[in-house]
């Protein structure tokens, strides 16, 4: 199979689909591996390494697009991609189709084999492409926070610490997956009071055993919700519900009684957001203010310490990727289930059930 890797184009997206240790792997499994010129600059990976590894370099991602069989990415594609989409054509990446019809409607027209990082999930519900960039996505909520607490960044000037004979900050995280606690793990680094919800017990009892009582563990419903939220000082969004849209946990209402001053980062945005008042930003411009909070919403959030997000994607991506690539679509789906519902869309239809619920459109089983 023809193997390419085109250069990210969303903003400030500086995470590349694969690494040269990829690039020999696919190689040494028979696979030609066709990788745009400058693509892992971002991550620190000069054209060097992907040439010593078997990679061609080629000078456009059009070229890449068209000789490419199987396309190996981070993000989404973006408008200014869809016309090089073909059918037939894999797609293997983080889609989050859920919170993007157009996208969803574009691989439909198109009969591209989308395959999800984020919905390929193993028998026991765990998510092994999610959650590496879940864990980096968590780890950066707080260390984003405590610089936008900051007076000089707009924040009501809180010190999440705090010091001996002042009050510590206090975080509200909705939600206690990894997303959750990684940060959790930060902020408790820190020394911030730290309140983690989730609606599973089971979750909750491992945050606290693992935690020892420095984490306050609360069942997420709509007046523990409101009550972490309006004392918080800083509220991350954490909620995922594989392939679905992020449900809205934390209303408006609740946001205009926090103080001003106060942050959210909403790590779901890419879902669509937990956080009523929360749309999409970029690394060039992060944050807004409503109700006197500000919300840090980037989507792309692991883009910013590229290197590290890079690696440990790669690290995550590659083996179910080179079974796609070994054993075709069909073939790698049926000797692994986790593979089959990370298929998306395949041959005009869209195959996974909830994206078609969240998208509004007819769900056809793969096969």
């Amino acid at each position: 199979m023809i193997v390419g890797c085109p250069t990210e184009v969303k903003t400030r997206e500086y995470r590349v689909g694969m690494i040269p240790a990829g690039v020999r792997t696919l190689v040494l499994h028979g696979h030609k591996v066709v990788v745009q010129a400058g693509a892992g600059l971002g991550s620190g990976i000069p054209d060097e390494q992907y040439r010593a590894a078997g990679a061609e370099l080629v000078g456009s991602a059009d070229e890449v697009w068209k000789r490419a069989e199987m396309i190996f990415k981070v993000k989404e594609p973006l408008p200014e991609e869809y016309g090089r989409m073909r059918e037939g054509q894999i797609l293997y990446t983080y889609l989050h189709l859920a919170a993007a019809p157009q996208l969803t409607h574009e691989l439909v027209k198109r009969g591209v084999t989308g395959v999800a990082y984020e919905t390929i999930e193993l028998d026991d519900g765990r998510l092994p492409l999610l959650q590496p960039m879940s864990a980096v996505a968590g780890r950066m909520s707080i260390q984003v926070a405590a610089t936008y607490l900051e007076k000089e960044r707009g924040g009501k000037g809180i010190l999440l610490g705090g010091v001996p004979g002042v009050r510590r900050g206090r975080v509200a995280i909705i939600g206690g997956g990894i997303v959750g606690q990684n940060a959790a793990r930060m902020a408790i680094g820190l020394g911030a009071l730290v309140n983690i919800l989730d609606i599973n017990p089971d979750t909750l009892a491992y945050v606290d055993d693992i935690y020892q009582g420095r984490v306050n563990t609360l069942y997420s419903d709509p007046v523990s919700i409101e009550e972490s939220v309006s004392r918080a000082d800083v509220v991350i969004g954490a909620v995922l519900v594989p392939g679905a849209k992020a449900p809205r946990l934390v209303t408006e209402a609740m946001i205009k009684k926090m103080e001003p001053g106060s942050v959210i980062v909403d790590v779901a945005v890419d879902q669509g957001g937990c956080i009523e008042t929360c749309h999409p930003t970029t690394h060039d411009d992060p944050t807004f203010t409503v109700h006197g909070v500000i919300h840090y919403c980037v989507a792309n959030m692991p883009g910013a310490v590229a290197h590290t997000s890079t690696f440990a994607l790669n690290n995550a991506t590659l083996a179910f990727g080179v079974k796609i690539a070994d054993m075709g679509i069909h073939g790698a789906a049926a000797a692994n289930p986790a593979i089959m519902r990370g298929v998306n869309t395949y041959q005009g239809k869209v195959t996974h059930r909830a994206v078609a619920s969240a998208v509004g459109t007819d769900f056809v089983p793969f096969s």
